[in-house]
């Protein structure tokens, strides 16, 4: 595995630090107006969720791990695990839905979702950007009220509360951005 300089982290790469697997969420680096420059990065346990901060300085060496990444289908959900089947070799998996966060609710039938390995382990998930989604609670369109930037609350159909332009009406479909869980556009 490589070893990469600790100025050189970025969001998102995962590193193998203190016998475990971390992700960087959050990376700064600062340069003190005495002494040599760091990198103040907030780390997130891909095994069990702890968060970590810890500087690296630039002499500092840590080894980067680069993760498999693999498209599978999700097929159904059983006793609180997901099951998914690699498009490949039609092999069967069966995952914690814990393995999604708060993205879990935007898991669909048949969706594809990328699962990322370390060795044989599965340690992250992520659904695809956008989702189309259905609204299924919201005020009624008001006829004048074209205020810019005046949103309002909807429910969705898989129970996810966003915030939707007053255009937008109830059992309409709209795509959501999963990422930062907000109203994308009308579907």
């Amino acid at each position: 595995m490589p070893k990469i300089n600790g100025n050189e982290i970025k969001i998102g790469n995962v590193l193998e630090h203190n016998g475990g697997l971390w992700s960087a969420v959050k990376v700064d680096h600062v340069k003190p107006g005495k002494g040599g420059a760091f990198a103040q990065v907030e780390l997130r346990n891909l095994r069990n969720g702890s968060k970590l901060n810890e500087r690296f300085r630039s002499a500092d060496k840590v080894e980067r791990v680069r993760l498999e990444q693999k498209d599978q289908q999700f097929l159904y959900e059983t006793d609180g695990m997901l099951v998914f089947m690699d498009m490949e070799t039609f092999e069967q998996i069966e995952l914690s839905a814990d393995i999604l966060g708060d993205r879990r609710p935007f898991l669909q039938d048949g969706m594809t979702v990328q699962i990322e390995y370390y060795e044989a382990e599965a340690l992250n998930a992520t659904v695809p950007q956008k989702v189309t989604c259905k609204i299924v609670e919201t005020e009624p369109v008001v006829k004048g009220q074209t205020a810019a930037n005046s949103f309002k609350p909807a429910i969705l159909d898989n129970g996810v509360k966003v915030m939707v332009p007053p255009f937008v009406g109830q059992d309409e479909m709209i795509v959501v951005n999963t990422e930062t869980m907000e109203y994308s556009e009308r579907a």
